[in-house]
């Protein structure tokens, strides 16, 4: 029905929206400091946005948990406006795994918000979902992280973007600290992308 409801909306765009593409190679799937593919994946989505601050879209990638999920897809809508200095966004977001059959779906509420360089995003998982917390900031081309997911544990990220010709790309270092989840983990990864 998600699915559904964001492509209506998406057929009966009034003039003032715009819909984009976007298509991207990484060498590892990293998420909240944790790898999603466990090597290379490939990744890409639909946006919708209309002038007024709403919107919409889907975005999928490869995976690999070892328990049968081969792919993510994500669902997500929201509303974009300022307060003055700062930037707020909410928004709801489903993440979805078709191939498995063990409970792996789960849903969130987020609020993020911003003041120049600085962001701070809380999520809310639904229906016992964790929550997840992240404070961020960019230097130019770099950016620093730092987040805690409940249950699950801490990750550090700093990257570096860059373009590649007509692609962008960038150059990332991820850090998390297990708090239950089962291992500490940390990559260097390699993206590029593309946007239409």
């Amino acid at each position: 029905m998600k699915r559904l409801l964001l492509l209506v909306g998406m057929l009966a765009m009034p003039s003032f929206a715009a819909v984009s593409a976007n298509v991207a190679f990484t060498s590892d799937y990293v998420w909240r400091g944790m790898t999603q593919s466990d090597g290379p994946a490939i990744q890409g989505g639909f946006d919708f946005e209309a002038e007024g601050g709403f919107y919409a879209g889907i975005w999928g990638s490869n995976v690999n948990f070892n328990d049968g999920a081969g792919s993510e897809l994500d669902y997500y809508a929201g509303y974009g406006f300022s307060m003055g200095d700062v930037g707020v966004d909410i928004g709801y977001i489903a993440f979805d795994y078709p191939e498995n059959q063990t409970g792996l779906d789960f849903e969130e509420i987020y609020v993020g918000l911003s003041m120049g360089d600085l962001g701070f995003t809380y999520a809310s998982g639904v229906d016992g979902a964790p929550d997840y917390t992240e404070v961020s900031y960019g230097i130019g081309a770099v950016g620093v992280s730092y987040g805690q997911y409940d249950d699950y544990g801490d990750n550090f990220s700093i990257s570096y973007g860059f373009t590649c010709g007509t692609y962008d790309c960038g150059i990332g270092y991820y850090d998390f600290s297990d708090d239950g989840y089962g291992g500490d983990e940390d990559a260097l990864v390699f993206s590029v992308s593309a946007s239409l």
